[in-house]
């Protein structure tokens, strides 16, 4: 009798054994055939046969701090190995999102409709969105800067789409508390432009949405390689200036920034592309002047939209030859209905068509008859 108890505990232990050996070969034989994220750093989509495994690597700028979430239909395909993680049941019907850069990517999926609500409603300029917010269909969750926790617990999304500057974000803590999901966004954080706009893939994995995301995607970058070539053997690469001065700070871009990467790609000579960082340099008024006096083109002057605006808050903004020449140029210049700036909104997604507007102020005979679309020359 204690022979056969015996055996019997040998037997189910052998047997949970191969049952565990099994779950965990077939795992590895589901094994994503690759990441195919290629040009952003701080998400990773790993595809499984069931399942698929998002990983937001740098949710903000130096984060310590990465996560996990695990997607899939059938929540019940999730191998328990990865019971730990937020587990996420695809597609989400009904999200809040936090970031207007995040606007973009709801309506190139045509998901836009799952949108419940926002922090900020005047901030959107995307006309298919506003019609939405017209109609009363998205609830404004703007809380002086937070989000609305009372706003947020009465629509009952999905999911929130949140996103931090350092961690730092007791209303998001406490809408996690209540039980409902947040998963963080880092789109911002990145330095590439076309890492930037591969963020779509994040919005395709939770829409189970990834083939679109994909093809929109490789559409862009397909548009930037290409405008890009235009451009890259010229010779003459005119001198930019970039930034503006606030509180007698000047700021402008580092030189492996975001915009010195489009300015370079565009085939234009950064003043201050040999500096190191990604974010921007803090200098004075005369440091600059000495450098960039004779600039050929002054790109993102800060907020103004017109010379007149530049002129009275610092007359010495004219004595920089881009300014005589009237060879500034704007993304704050086109506003949406309610004031925001499309620029902020739309231009993550789309870098090829920032690349392109820079191209047609540098070497305007490249794109011959092209139309600007976020960069324009100040009124």
């Amino acid at each position: 009798m204690k022979f056969n108890f015996l055996k019997s505990i040998v037997c189910i232990g052998f047997v949970m054994l191969v049952s565990c050996k099994e779950k965990e070969n077939s795992i590895q034989k589901s094994e994503i055939v690759k990441n195919e994220i290629v040009y952003a750093t701080g998400f990773e989509l790993l595809q499984y046969d069931d399942f698929s495994v998002l990983k937001v690597t740098n949710p903000w700028p130096n984060s310590e701090q990465k996560y996990t979430y695990v997607l899939s239909k059938d929540l019940n395909s999730i191998p328990d190995s990865l019971s730990n993680f937020m587990q996420i049941q695809i597609p989400i019907k009904k999200a809040v999102v936090t970031s207007t850069t995040h606007i973009p990517s709801l309506v190139e999926l045509g998901v836009e409709n799952s949108l419940v609500g926002f922090p900020g409603l005047d901030y959107i300029s995307n006309e298919v969105i506003r019609k939405d917010i017209d109609a009363h269909k998205i609830t404004e969750l703007d809380d002086n800067e937070n989000v609305n926790l009372e706003l947020v617990l009465d629509l009952q999304p999905d999911l929130i789409v949140g996103h931090s500057y350092d961690g730092e974000n007791k209303k998001l803590e406490n809408i996690k508390n209540a039980g409902l999901k947040i998963v963080y966004n880092g789109d911002w954080v990145e330095n590439s432009p076309l890492g930037k706009a591969e963020w779509i893939k994040f919005f395709g994995a939770l829409y189970d949405k990834n083939n679109e995301a994909k093809a929109a995607f490789d559409q862009v970058v397909s548009s930037y390689n290409d405008a890009k070539k235009l451009v890259s053997n010229l010779p003459n690469k005119p001198s930019v200036l970039s930034g503006s001065l606030y509180q007698d700070v000047w700021y402008l871009p580092e030189g492996e920034s975001w915009m010195a990467q489009f300015i370079k790609d565009a085939g234009g000579n950064y003043l201050w592309s040999e500096s190191k960082g990604v974010g921007s340099i803090s200098l004075g008024f005369e440091s600059v002047f000495d450098r960039a006096q004779n600039a050929d083109f002054w790109i993102g002057p800060g907020e103004f939209s017109t010379y007149q605006q530049m002129q009275n808050a610092n007359p010495h903004y004219a004595q920089f030859s881009a300014f005589k020449d009237k060879k500034v140029y704007s993304y704050s210049v086109k506003k949406g209905v309610s004031g925001g700036t499309l620029f902020y909104e739309e231009a993550p997604n789309r870098p090829d068509l920032i690349l392109k507007d820079l191209i047609h102020i540098f070497h305007p005979n490249a794109l011959p008859n092209y139309q600007p679309y976020f960069i324009e020359p100040l009124k």
